[in-house]
């Protein structure tokens, strides 16, 4: 991230970029003060849905998609194979290989964490900024009686031959011939990123050739964009319905 950011300070953004203090409260406070009005309105599940780009996204999908994400991300990244078992395509896996500790970075209120714990039987970890969500996000393991193998920790480290999956937003590759972004996508990044307390965007180029340097094996990138792009049109339909409405106003209450 070091490296990403320093890239980005140069070539991307112009302007003053927030300090890690400052992002780290304001991802915080943010998540603070939405998680419970997202959680009313989507569930359990705070991440991109992933869709057909070809089919109509309809709303009663979107948590299916939620799910789909998490299963695509384990298939890119070779945990799981794709197969079609009785004209149904499902992702399967080989019991002897399956993951036995997981750790979700950013897991927010959990949803992804006991779904992967569900899955597979392993034992997870969630990291998250938001004393609010690791507080939900313990009780809702609880209820699912899944205490014992949720546990919300900084790790930093991954065990020798652990697969390491990423799935974050990134702006486009630079061609050859640029040394930055234009100026009317930097200015549209940097307006979500105050929005929602971000670091400066990176590519994905930046991310492999970061992992590169750290001689980590089996390196492999994929664009979603297209998977991904009906989500947001979902989250803001969603927030102008009657339950949209109510749950924000009740989430100002609180405050």
């Amino acid at each position: 991230m070091a490296m990403a950011e320093a890239r980005n300070d140069d070539k991307t953004f112009t302007g003053k970029i927030k300090s890690r203090e400052e992002l780290n409260k304001g991802i915080a406070d943010l998540y603070d003060e939405s998680s419970a009005m997202w959680e009313d309105i989507w569930g359990d599940h705070m991440h991109h849905g992933y869709y057909d780009p070809s089919q109509p996204a309809l709303l009663s999908q979107h948590r299916a998609a939620q799910i789909r994400m998490i299963e695509e991300a384990l298939r890119f990244a070779g945990v799981t194979d794709l197969q079609v078992i009785r004209y149904s395509t499902v992702n399967i896996y080989d019991p002897s290989k399956q993951p036995k500790a997981i750790v979700d970075v950013g897991c927010g209120i959990g949803g992804s964490s006991r779904y992967l714990a569900k899955k597979f039987g392993a034992t997870t970890q969630g990291i998250t900024l938001s004393p609010k969500q690791a507080e939900r996000a313990q009780a809702l393991a609880v209820s699912e009686g899944l205490a014992d193998k949720f546990i919300t920790e900084l790790a930093r480290v991954a065990a020798p031959g652990a697969t390491i999956i990423i799935v974050t937003w990134c702006h486009r590759d630079l061609s050859a011939s640029e040394e930055s972004l234009q100026p009317g996508e930097t200015e549209l990044l940097r307006k979500i990123c105050d929005a929602y307390y971000l670091p400066a965007w990176c590519s994905a180029a930046d991310y492999v050739e970061l992992l590169q340097s750290l001689s980590l094996q089996d390196i492999k990138a994929e664009d979603w964009s297209q998977y991904v792009a009906p989500f947001w049109p979902a989250v803001i339909r969603s927030a102008l319905t009657w339950k949209g409405v109510t749950s924000h106003c009740a989430v100002d209450g609180k405050q």
